[in-house]
């Protein structure tokens, strides 16, 4: 009979990263077929040369810049002339502090100014009309504008299934290796929440997609078992983060669906970021080494996991905003202010996972890789500083790279880590059985070592896998995206989540210092769950699809009018 069960198990052990790896492949294939290829929106017409230039985008430079969206080859149209740019009431332009300005009818604009179809926009010596993109002029027969194509996508519903089953191999495995059906209750929680998900998301939201809730359900839903087989309580505790998680999704979504509503709110979202971290510095609890807590009674908050998403909601920004206000002088002055805080509490992690997350805004920003240079000296000039005047930090990372040296001490983690999972191999001993679970932070800090332990090495990868597939999917939907504001925050959120999963995961294997943070998703930590569908929010958001399904108005200015009779 044991040699029965044990075979069952194995078994189990071997189905968990196939059915894994079916989700993840199904759900990224669904994600590619999903996009639609560019079409026009609308159309310039240089009448004089006979030049039809399409309008791809929902924000559009342009210049005389080969980066420019609408490049115009005359040597009196500026680099960065203006931004052509869409919202729900209809198109504008901006002048984007030309040295000619830009004239609609003969009149010069200042600021946002509507256009319509049929207007004539002069910039420099060109002048251009605005015409619908299926107009049947002559430059439009040359053009060969082709229609939109929508490719099938995976069904939801079947992945969706495929995860069920996962969660039901996972209960299954659990109650073979530990005897006991204590989890069951969570798995059956979580698939009925992760369904009345998908439910409310399809019919009341009428979402066009649901692969990447999917994703980041298969790992949260993966964490939560792991840690279930644990301490049910925390899988408890965890479950209603994950409630909170998907609350502030849909919030944020909804939030993000109109840019400039963003903008309105973007120095208030910073005010109250650092206003929680001050509250932090002053009343908050050290645990860890890092003062980063504020415990009330039961309920503990760590502010520093919410200063990740308002530090996007900072650094990103409209188009037309970023080409009249090119200095990072108000960004720069938010994000030193919190790395300065985050030095303070000792929270060494969070103010690397800032920093980076600083580059990569700065450089989508700017485009400038000289900022990014002068923004790393500056970092390196601080640390050479901090480590000159308080050596005292420098002892927290003495056991890196040298852990098998401090094996009772400083590196009792790593070392520990690196046994239990090697001792995993590739499909795990099985829940409950692993020994990395005895180490304090095992279902947090070192949750890719006990996952190796217990559900082996292929499914550790697979999870970091499907994190760095989110930057990667992010970086594709901006070329598609409504708003420069959503193609910033989408690579940044994409960037900030794999930047945490390499400190996780390159911490406890020691290639980098260990600094404390969680796995996303993954890792137990109920206010890093919710952070973390926070940030997803900004990569849906990107996806052009989210929004299609709403029921949107005529804009007033779409309407053709003839420009003679105004």
């Amino acid at each position: 009979m044991s040699d029965t069960i044990a075979m069952i198990n194995l078994v189990l052990r071997i189905a968990t990263p196939a059915v894994m790896l079916i989700s993840v492949v199904l759900c990224f294939l669904s994600l590619s077929f999903g996009r639609r290829d560019e079409h026009a929106l609308i159309a310039l017409d240089d009448e004089d040369n006979n030049i039809r230039y399409p309008v791809l985008f929902w924000e559009n430079t342009l210049g005389r810049s080969r980066n420019s969206d609408i490049r115009v080859p005359d040597a009196t149209v500026s680099r960065d002339h203006a931004v052509l740019l869409r919202r729900e009431e209809g198109w504008f332009i901006t002048d984007t502090d030309s040295k000619s300005g830009v004239f609609v009818n003969g009149e010069k604009t200042q600021g946002r100014h509507p256009v319509f179809v049929g207007d004539r926009i002069k910039v420099g010596m060109t002048t251009l009309t605005l015409r619908r993109a299926d107009d049947p002029t002559e430059a439009n027969q040359r053009l060969k504008v082709s229609p939109p194509k929508q490719r099938n996508t995976v069904s939801c519903s079947l992945i969706l299934t495929i995860i069920t089953i996962l969660i039901g191999i996972l209960s299954a495995e659990g109650l073979l290796c530990s005897g006991s059906f204590s989890a069951l209750p969570h798995a059956v929680i979580f698939c009925v929440l992760m369904w009345l998900f998908y439910t409310i998301s399809v019919r009341l939201f009428q979402r066009r997609s649901f692969e990447l809730e999917a994703l980041a359900l298969m790992l949260s839903g993966t964490g939560i078992m792991l840690n279930a087989f644990h301490d049910q309580k925390q899988a408890y505790m965890q479950l209603i983060a994950l409630v909170l998680g998907i609350m502030v999704y849909c919030f944020m979504l909804w939030f993000m669906e109109i840019p400039d509503r963003v903008m309105k709110w973007r120095i208030i979202i910073a005010i109250l970021a650092i206003g929680a971290l001050l509250l932090t510095l002053a009343i908050g609890k050290s645990l860890n080494g890092a003062k980063n807590w504020i415990i009330i009674g039961p309920i503990s908050v760590q502010p520093s996991e919410f200063a990740k998403i308002a530090l996007i909601f900072v650094g990103a920004s409209t188009l037309d905003y970023l080409q009249t206000r090119k200095n990072l002088f108000g960004f720069i002055l938010f994000i030193g202010v919190c790395i300065g805080i985050f030095f303070l509490m000792s929270d060494f992690g969070t103010a690397l996972i800032f920093f980076v997350t600083f580059l990569v805004i700065s450089f989508m920003r700017s485009g400038d890789f000289k900022t990014v240079i002068l923004a790393i000296a500056a970092a390196l000039l601080g640390v050479f500083l901090i480590l000159t005047f308080k050596p005292y930090i420098a002892e927290r990372f003495q056991a890196w790279t040298h852990v098998w040296e401090f094996a009772d001490s400083a590196g009792y983690q790593q070392v520990r880590t690196f046994i239990y999972s090697a001792s995993g191999g590739l499909f795990g001993v099985g829940l409950t059985r692993g020994y990395l679970q005895y180490v304090f932070a095992s279902e947090s800090d070192l949750v890719f070592g006990l996952a190796s332990e217990e559900m082996g090495l292929i499914t550790a990868l697979l999870m970091s896998i499907t994190i760095g597939g989110f930057m990667i999917y992010a970086r594709a939907v901006t070329t598609r995206s409504r708003s420069a504001f959503y193609s910033i925050a989408a690579c940044t959120s994409g960037g900030l989540l794999v930047c945490q999963a390499a400190l996780n995961i390159f911490g406890v294997t020691d290639i980098l210092p260990l600094t404390g943070v969680t796995l996303p998703f993954v890792s137990y930590g109920g206010t890093s769950m919710i952070a973390c569908w926070g940030l997803l929010s900004f990569i849906k958001a990107a996806d052009e699809r989210t929004y299609s399904q709403k029921k949107a108005k005529i804009p007033a200015n779409a309407l053709p009018r003839d420009p003679v009779k105004q």
